[in-house]
C-alpha cells in the first residue's frame, strides 16, 4: 500500500446545503477523527480522491496536507450516491506509523476448480488487523484444480506477513461441490411442473 498525498481544506460550513456547495466546487466533504481528537471537517479534491480509491482501494492511507502540517489518515468509509455514482462523503481515521488497524479487505478468487464441480463463494471480504502502512489491497485465494467436497475456511487463507485474521476462523469462504448433471437439472425442473399438474 503506497502512501498518497492530498491537499485538504478545513470546512467552516455544515449541513446539506453546505455539502452541496462543497461538491459543486469540485470537492468532497470529509470528516477526520481518531486518537481522542475533536473531529475535523474537511474538503478533499474530488477527482484526486476518486483516483486514489480507484488505484489503491477503499483502505487507502492518505498523507493530508492540512494547515501547513501533514496528517496520516486511513480511508474508513466512502459514501457514494446510489444513482449518480459520485462520492458524497468520506470518513477518515487518524493513524500513526506502526499503528495496527482493523480493516475489511477484498477476497479475490483465482483459478478454476476441477472439472464437473460447482463453486459457491460465501465471503467476498475478510476482516484483518494490519500495520496501517502495510494494508494489502486484496487477499488472493487460488482454487485451481480443487476437487468436489472441498471447503475452504477463513483460517485456511494465506495472509501477508504481520496481518492477523479478525474474521471468525471457522467462517466458510468457498465450497466446491459436485455439479448437478443434466438429468438432475431436468428432474428439478420437472418436479414443480408435476406438482402443478397434481394440484390442478
Amino acid at each position: 500500500m503506497s502512501e498518497v498525498r492530498l491537499a485538504a481544506e478545513q470546512r467552516t460550513e455544515f449541513g446539506k446545503g453546505a455539502a452541496r456547495r462543497t461538491r459543486r466546487a469540485g470537492k468532497i466533504p470529509a470528516v477526520l477523527y481518531g486518537h481522542g481528537s475533536d473531529p475535523k471537517h474537511l474538503a478533499l479534491p474530488a477527482l484526486e480522491f476518486a483516483r486514489v480509491v480507484r488505484e489503491h482501494g477503499q483502505n487507502a492511507v492518505l498523507t493530508l496536507a492540512l494547515d501547513g502540517a501533514a496528517e496520516l489518515a486511513l480511508t474508513k468509509t466512502v459514501t457514494t450516491h446510489p444513482i449518480k455514482n459520485y462520492i458524497e462523503h468520506v470518513d477518515l481515521l487518524l493513524v500513526q506509523r506502526g499503528e495496527k488497524v482493523t480493516v475489511e479487505v477484498p477476497l479475490v478468487i483465482s483459478g478454476e476448480p476441477a472439472s464437473g464441480t460447482l463453486l459457491t463463494q460465501d465471503l467476498s471480504t475478510i476482516q484483518i488487523e494490519s500495520d496501517a502502512m502495510n494494508i494489502p489491497d486484496q487477499i488472493e485465494l487460488s482454487i485451481a484444480g480443487v476437487t468436489a467436497g472441498t471447503q475452504i475456511h477463513a483460517s485456511d487463507l494465506t495472509l501477508p506477513e504481520g496481518a492477523v485474521l479478525i474474521t471468525d476462523a471457522d467462517a466458510l469462504v468457498v465450497a466446491v461441490n459436485e455439479a448437478p448433471s443434466a438429468a438432475q437439472l431436468e428432474g428439478d425442473e420437472a418436479a414443480p411442473a408435476a406438482e402443478a399438474t397434481e394440484e390442478s
